[in-house]
């Protein structure tokens, strides 16, 4: 059954940003749109399991550091080599100023 988990005040993540969340043996990557809103993805490059919280984010797009594959963060797409592995994409809402992650 899904729960809703806090994951991190909406203030800890800048636009066009990323951060890593870990919770339950698992890595989350949180991410802040230019147009304020949050998204939240498997947070492991479908790669070579680098974090991607390391990564550069322009516009919908996060860049793993390790061998720049891009995934588009909104839908999780596989968008470059070498990635070919779509990411697990998870809703997010902000409550209170808290962001909010539906996690199986």
């Amino acid at each position: 059954m899904a729960e809703w988990v806090e994951a991190c005040a909406a203030e800890d993540i800048d636009e066009e940003d990323v951060v890593r969340f870990d919770h339950a043996g698992r890595t989350y990557a949180i991410y802040r749109s230019p147009d304020d809103e949050f998204f939240v993805t498997d947070g492991l490059c479908t790669h070579e399991k680098v974090h991607l919280a390391d990564g550069l984010v322009m516009d919908d797009i996060i860049e793993c550091p390790k061998h720049n594959g891009r995934f588009n963060y909104k839908t999780g797409e596989a968008k470059g080599a070498p990635v070919c592995v779509n990411l697990k994409t998870y809703p997010a809402r902000v409550e209170d100023g808290r962001v909010m992650v539906e996690l199986d």
